[in-house]
């Protein structure tokens, strides 16, 4: 990811309904929520919530894939992913314990899967 990929990404998150869906289909991952089910849990009109919903899209954070009746609304997690990194590319200046607390705070929530040794 490069600014001009970030600005889009960044600009979309930037305001509170769209941040908030984002951060509820990230915690919905890898199912997705559905969209009716979407506008009900953070509380806007489907009309509204589907404008938020194609800035989203348009910015590479979410895409919609149609089940049946309803569309489901999943979080690119690649997308968070590469924003994250870009972010964080040079967070250190080659000084990995300006990192480490940041590290350390994820770890919690997202320890690395244990390998088993023979």
């Amino acid at each position: 990811m490069d600014d001009l990929t970030a600005l889009p990404v960044l600009a979309a998150l930037s305001q509170a309904t769209r941040l908030e869906t984002f951060r509820l289909l990230v915690s919905r991952e890898p199912d997705g929520v559905p969209a009716g089910e979407l506008a009900r849990e953070i509380g806007v009109p489907q009309n509204t919530l589907s404008t938020h919903l194609a800035i989203l899209a348009n910015a590479g954070l979410v895409h919609g894939a149609r089940h049946s009746r309803s569309i489901i609304y999943r979080a690119d997690v690649e997308c968070l992913r590469q924003l994250v990194l870009f972010l964080l590319k040079d967070c250190c200046g080659g000084r990995p314990e300006l990192c480490a607390p940041l590290i350390a705070d994820l770890s919690p929530c997202c320890p690395p899967e244990a390998h088993a040794h023979d």
